[in-house]
C-alpha cells in the first residue's frame, strides 16, 4: 500500500493513510460499503465476481487504511480495455453509480490514487460515477440523471392513488388485455428473449443471458428479475435491485408489436407494488439521458430528477467520454446492427457490448 500524506481539517491534523489494492473479506468490504451514507448495491463486493466471471474485467478495488488498519474509504474500480474503443477505468462500468465511499480524506485520497493509475496506464478516460456530489476537485459531467419515485411503505394502494390518471388507465388496460407479470430467477430466459429483440431494434448490442445467471447467483436475495406475459408469449422485461430501502430498475424492454396491450406499463406497475409493499420508500426508474424520450416516460410517472456527479479524468488532458452509439464515430454501428439476424446479434453483441463500458 502506498500512503497518502496527512492533510488538515477541522484545525487538527488527520492521520496518514495507506492507500492500496483491498485485500481483506467480502464481508469487512460490505460491512464498511453499508454503514457509509449514499451508499449503493453497485459498490457490494459481490459486483468484483460479475465483473471478472462474466464480463472479463480485471478489477482493482482500492481501499484507504489508517494506522490501526481499519477500513476508511472503499473504490471499487474496474478496467475496461481494446483497441476499438479505449482503454477506460471505470466506478462501475455498465451500472449507474459507485465513486469512492468513506470520510472526506479517504474519498480524497482513493482518487487522487485512481488519477495516479489513469496517468501510469495512459488511459483514455478515468471515470468515478457517483450518486452524489464529492468533495473532488475533477470535472464533473451530470449528462446522466437518475429519476425516483417517492412510496408508502406497505400501501401500493396509496402509491396506485397517487399516479396520474393516465397512467393508472394504462395499467388497467394491461391488465384488462390479459398481461401477467412473474417474478423470480426462473424468469432470466423470457427476460433475455425481450431484452436482447428489444436491443437489436435500438441497433444496440446487448449482453449475454450468462451475465444475468451471474449476478443471480451473486445477489440471489435483492436482484429481481420480471417477465410480462401474454398467453406463453413474453412481451415485456425488467430487472433491477432492491438495497436499503429502494428498488431500482437497471434493465427493462418491451417489444414494440404489442404496445397496444400496454404490457410495460404493467410490468412496471407490478414493479412499483411490489417494492412498496416490500416495505421499499423509493423506486428508482434508473439513469436517463436528460429530455430523452425515455427520461419522458419516466417523468410522467410523478417522479424528480436527481443530477448524477459523474467525475472525470482525462490523462491526455483532452475532453473524452465512454462510447456511445450517439457518438457520430459510431453512428454507422446501430444502422447496421438493426439489420442483422437476431440470432447473430445474441452471438456477438456479448463481445461488443463488454467492452462499451
Amino acid at each position: 500500500m502506498s500512503e497518502a500524506p496527512a492533510i488538515t481539517g477541522s484545525g487538527r491534523a488527520l492521520s496518514a493513510l495507506r492507500i492500496g489494492a483491498f485485500s481483506g473479506t467480502s464481508g469487512e468490504w460490505d460491512e464498511f460499503v453499508r454503514s457509509q451514507p449514499g451508499w449503493t448495491h453497485f459498490h457490494l463486493s459481490g459486483w468484483r465476481r460479475v465483473m471478472e466471471h462474466a464480463l472479463g474485467h480485471e478489477c482493482l478495488y482500492l481501499c484507504a487504511r489508517d494506522g490501526d488498519g481499519e477500513l476508511e474509504g472503499v473504490l471499487p474500480l474496474v478496467r475496461v480495455k481494446s483497441a476499438l474503443f479505449g482503454h477506460f477505468l471505470v466506478s462501475v462500468p455498465f451500472l449507474n453509480y459507485g465513486g469512492p465511499l468513506g470520510s472526506e480524506h479517504a474519498v480524497r485520497a482513493l482518487a487522487s490514487h485512481a488519477v495516479c493509475l489513469a496517468r501510469r496506464d495512459e488511459v483514455k478516460l478515468l471515470e468515478l460515477r457517483s450518486r452524489h456530489e464529492q468533495p473532488l476537485d475533477l470535472a464533473v459531467s451530470h449528462r446522466k440523471v437518475t429519476t425516483v419515485l417517492d412510496l408508502v411503505p406497505g400501501d401500493a394502494e396509496a402509491v396506485f392513488s397517487a399516479v396520474p390518471r393516465s397512467l393508472r388507465n394504462r395499467i388497467r388496460k394491461a391488465q384488462k388485455s390479459g398481461v401477467v407479470v412473474e417474478f423470480g430467477a426462473d424468469q432470466i430466459g423470457g427476460f433475455h428473449e425481450v431484452f436482447s429483440r428489444h436491443m437489436r431494434f435500438l441497433g444496440t448490442p446487448t449482453h449475454g443471458r450468462r451475465l444475468f445467471e451471474e449476478i443471480a447467483a451473486t445477489f440471489p436475495d435483492d436482484s429481481i428479475f420480471a417477465c410480462a406475459y401474454l398467453g406463453d408469449r413474453p412481451v415485456a422485461a425488467g430487472a433491477g435491485f432492491q438495497w436499503n430501502g429502494e428498488f431500482e430498475i437497471t434493465w427493462a424492454s418491451a417489444l414494440r408489436e404489442f404496445d397496444d396491450a400496454k404490457p410495460n406499463m404493467g410490468l412496471y406497475w407490478a414493479l412499483i407494488e411490489r417494492a412498496a409493499n416490500a416495505g421499499c420508500h423509493t423506486f428508482n426508474f434508473g439513469r436517463s439521458t436528460p429530455n430523452s424520450g425515455t427520461h419522458e416516460f419516466k417523468k410522467h410517472w410523478g417522479s424528480r430528477d436527481e443530477p448524477l456527479y459523474w467525475y472525470e479524468f482525462s490523462p491526455s488532458g483532452e475532453a473524452a467520454a465512454t462510447p456511445s452509439p450517439k457518438d457520430s464515430s459510431y453512428s454507422w454501428g446501430p444502422r447496421i446492427w438493426k439489420k442483422l439476424p437476431l440470432a447473430l446479434t445474441r452471438a456477438l453483441g456479448p463481445r461488443i457490448v463488454r467492452l462499451i463500458p
